[in-house]
C-alpha cells in the first residue's frame, strides 16, 4: 500500500481538505482547478474509495476522508517542522534533550540541576520524565533518556557503559507556617515531640536518614499524612496541616513559594544528587552542562 501511495496527492489532498474549496487550494497550489481534480481523482481511484462527498455545491469529508485527513495532518506538519529545523543554520538548532528524573528529587531542585542546560547560548528542547531510578537507568542504558537525576547511587552491577557524575549534597529543614515555625525554633528538635507532621511517601534516601534521626532524638511524631508529591506536601504544609522536610538549599525558595519559614535544619541529614549519563565525557552540551556541576548549598 504504501509503495503504490502518491504522496504528491496526498499533499494536494490535504491541502484541499485544510483549505475546505478546490479553486482555493489549487489558486494556493498554483494549479489549474482541473488539474488539482484530476489529481484527486487519481488518489481517490487508487484508494478505490472516496475521499469527498458534494453537499449543495461543497466539498464535505467522507469517514474515510476524514481518517485520511487526520494522518495527512501529522505527516505533512511534521514535515514542515523539519524543513524549519533543516532550513536553521546547524549552530542554531535547537538541542534535543531527554532527561529522567527520580520522583523523590524534589521539583525546585529538579529544576536547579536542569538551569544549567538551559542556560547555553543554543537552545535545548528539553522533556522531562519522572518515574523510579531503576526503570530510568534502564532507559538510559536502552538509549530512550540523554540522562538522570537521581538521589540515590545506582547498583554496583549497573552497566559499564553508564557512568555516575555526584553533583553534591545538602543537609534537610524542617518547615511550617510561620506562627508555627515561631513557636518550634525554641527547643528545636525536641519542640517537634507530638507534632504533626507530613511525611514522604516515597522512600527516599534522605526521608529514611531523616525518620532515622527522629529515632535517635527521640522524638516522636504525628504523621499526619504521607504523600507521594513533594510539591503537594509544600502546599498542605503552607495550609498548616504539619511540618514537613526538604533540602536546605531550595530553603529560601520554599519559604517564598509557599509562605511557611524554616524551623530549624538537620545537619546529621544529606540529600545526595547524581547524574547518571551514558558517557563519561559527554559530547552533548546540556548533559555536559548538567553532569558538570556542583548543588549550590
Amino acid at each position: 500500500m504504501l509503495q503504490s501511495l502518491n504522496f504528491k496527492h496526498l499533499y494536494y489532498f490535504w491541502v484541499i481538505a485544510r483549505e475546505g474549496s478546490l479553486a482555493r487550494a489549487a489558486q494556493l497550489l498554483n494549479l489549474a482547478p482541473q488539474t488539482l481534480s484530476s489529481q484527486l481523482t487519481a488518489l481517490e481511484s487508487s484508494l478505490d474509495s472516496l475521499l469527498f462527498r458534494r453537499e449543495n455545491r461543497r466539498l464535505v469529508l467522507t469517514d474515510l476522508g476524514q481518517m485520511v485527513y487526520r494522518y495527512a495532518d501529522d505527516m505533512f506538519r511534521i514535515a514542515d517542522e523539519l524543513k524549519t529545523v533543516l532550513d536553521t543554520r546547524p549552530d542554531e538548532r535547537a538541542l534535543g534533550l531527554t532527561v529522567g528524573v527520580a520522583a523523590s528529587i524534589h521539583k525546585l531542585i529538579a529544576y536547579q540541576l536542569l538551569e544549567p542546560a538551559l542556560t547555553l547560548t543554543r537552545p535545548v528542547r528539553l522533556s522531562c520524565r519522572s518515574g523510579r531510578p531503576s526503570q530510568l537507568l534502564q532507559d538510559l542504558k536502552a538509549g530512550q533518556l540523554d540522562v538522570v537525576l537521581t538521589d540515590r547511587e545506582p547498583d554496583a552491577g549497573m552497566d559499564d557503559h553508564c557512568y555516575v557524575h555526584p553533583l553534591g549534597q545538602t543537609s534537610i529543614t524542617l518547615f511550617a507556617t510561620p506562627d508555627l515555625a515561631a513557636n518550634l525554633q525554641t527547643g528545636f528538635p525536641h519542640s517537634l515531640q507530638g507534632q504533626a507532621f507530613l511525611a514522604n511517601a516515597v522512600k527516599a534516601p534522605y526521608v529514611r536518614q531523616l525518620m532515622q534521626w527522629f529515632d535517635e532524638q527521640g522524638i516522636r511524631l504525628d504523621i499526619r499524612a504521607e504523600i507521594d508529591d513533594s510539591a503537594l506536601i509544600k502546599v498542605f504544609g503552607h495550609q498548616g496541616y504539619g511540618v514537613f522536610a526538604a533540602p536546605t538549599v531550595i530553603a529560601d525558595e520554599v519559604c517564598r513559594q509557599y509562605q511557611v519559614a524554616a524551623v530549624g535544619e538537620v545537619a546529621e541529614v544529606q540529600d545526595q544528587l547524581y547524574a547518571v549519563s551514558r558517557s563519561r565525557r559527554n559530547s552533548h552540551p546540556a548533559v555536559a552542562a548538567i553532569c558538570g556541576q556542583s548543588l549550590a548549598s
